[in-house]
């Protein structure tokens, strides 16, 4: 079965959430292609039916175990990943939340090689999605107006 997220006639709709625990960030690294060894945010795809919301409380238990309160939008991302031929391989719109830890301890399982807490500026260091530096502080910022 092909996955209808390559080469799609449309772009898809995901959710990631800036998980913030003890003024740390929950920072994953994928495992799979096509973000492999990348660093960012946990997260996926929309499902019919859920509000943003509820797929980025879903998606984050789902991959990570997390149980994750939703402060605000934090931002969002536009991933589109071109072929050597310039056809578009991949398209997803990121919208991005910024969120509290409520309960559970992050693993690394299937989907992700590594799962931890750092502080925001660690993330300089390392080789992550576009913009993803930019999505955690505008988080923090967002977090200390809401507490």
């Amino acid at each position: 079965m092909s996955d209808p997220r390559s080469y799609p006639d449309r772009p898809f709709l995901a959710v990631s959430a800036a998980i913030f625990r003890d003024g740390k960030v929950l920072i994953v690294q994928r495992a799979r292609s096509p973000g492999r060894g990348i660093y960012t945010l946990p997260g996926g795809g929309v499902e019919l039916g859920e509000t943003l919301e509820q797929a980025a409380v879903r998606e984050v238990l789902e991959e990570t175990g997390l149980t994750i309160a939703p402060v605000a939008l934090a931002g969002h991302r536009d991933v589109v990943i071109r072929d050597p031929g310039g056809r578009v391989a991949r398209h997803f719109v990121v919208i991005c939340f910024a969120a509290r830890w409520v309960a559970g301890e992050p693993a690394p399982n299937d989907e992700l090689s590594e799962a931890r807490w750092r502080d925001p500026a660690e993330i300089a260091g390392l080789k992550t999605t576009e913009g993803l530096a930019e999505i955690v502080a505008a988080a923090v910022n967002l977090l200390a107006s809401h507490s």
